[in-house]
C-alpha cells in the first residue's frame, strides 16, 4: 500500500494541478479573470491542493478501507460565471477545460509508458508510475463529467437545460457533494466512471497507433 501511494502521487498532483489551471485559463479565455488574479493561473501545486481534500482524507480512506475505496477534491477555482462573455455556453467550455485537461496528460503519461515499456522493459518504477498516470488522469476526466453538481459534468448539464430547468437543478448543489459521496461509496456510479474510462483509453489507444507501429 505504500509503494501504491509513492507510485500514484506524483501523477496525482499533476493531474489535479492541471485541471485545476485548464479551468482558470478557459476562465479567463472566456471573460472572467477572478482565477487569475486569484492566483489559480499556475501550474503551482500547492495553489490548488486542498491538505485536507487532497492530502488527509484520500488517504485516511484509502488506508481505512485497505485500499477499497478512496476520495479526494481540491480547492474549487473561484469563476464568475456571469462575467463571461456568453454565460451559458462559456460556462460549459470552462466546466469541460478541467477533464480535457486530464485526458490530454492521460495520452502524455501513455506516450512515457509506451516509450518507457520499449527502452527498458515495463517492470520498473517509471513504468508503473506512467501508467498510474493515465489511470489517474482517465479516473478523473470520467469522475468529473457525473452530471451532477458542483462536479464539472453538472455546470455543462446546467448550461444545456432551458433555463427553468437549469435554475431547479442548480438548487441540488448544497448537497451535491454528499450525494455523489454517497452513489460513488454504493459503487452506484461505476457503470458512468468505468464506461468512460473504457471509451476514453480506446480513443488514446487510436491516437497514440502511430507511436505503437514504430516501435512495433
Amino acid at each position: 500500500m505504500i509503494r501504491a501511494v509513492t507510485v500514484y502521487a506524483l501523477p496525482l498532483i499533476f493531474a489535479i494541478t492541471l485541471h485545476e489551471a485548464a479551468h482558470a485559463f478557459a476562465a479567463k479565455r472566456y471573460g472572467d479573470a477572478t482565477a487569475f488574479v486569484a492566483g489559480r493561473m499556475t501550474l503551482d501545486p500547492f495553489k490548488h491542493i486542498d491538505p485536507f481534500g487532497t492530502v488527509a482524507m484520500p488517504l485516511l480512506l484509502y488506508f481505512g478501507t485497505q485500499g477499497a475505496f478512496t476520495f479526494g477534491y481540491a480547492k474549487p477555482v473561484p469563476v464568475d460565471f456571469g462575467a463571461l462573455r456568453n454565460p451559458r455556453l462559456h460556462s460549459a467550455l470552462v466546466a469541460f477545460a478541467g477533464p480535457a485537461a486530464n485526458l490530454v496528460m492521460g495520452f502524455g503519461w501513455l506516450v512515457l509508458a509506451t516509450l518507457v515499456a520499449n527502452f527498458s522493459g515495463n517492470d520498473g518504477f517509471l513504468h508503473e508510475v506512467a501508467v498510474a498516470g493515465v489511470k489517474v488522469n482517465l479516473l478523473m476526466f470520467a469522475f468529473n463529467l457525473i452530471p451532477i453538481l458542483p462536479l464539472d459534468g453538472g455546470r455543462i448539464l446546467t448550461s444545456a437545460l432551458p433555463r427553468p430547468l437549469a435554475y431547479r437543478f442548480s438548487q441540488l448543489e448544497r448537497y451535491g457533494f454528499i450525494i455523489v459521496l454517497a452513489l460513488v461509496f454504493l459503487r452506484l456510479l461505476d457503470w458512468w466512471i468505468i464506461g468512460l474510462q473504457n471509451i476514453a483509453l480506446q480513443l488514446l489507444l487510436v491516437l497514440s497507433l502511430p507511436l505503437q507501429f514504430l516501435f512495433g
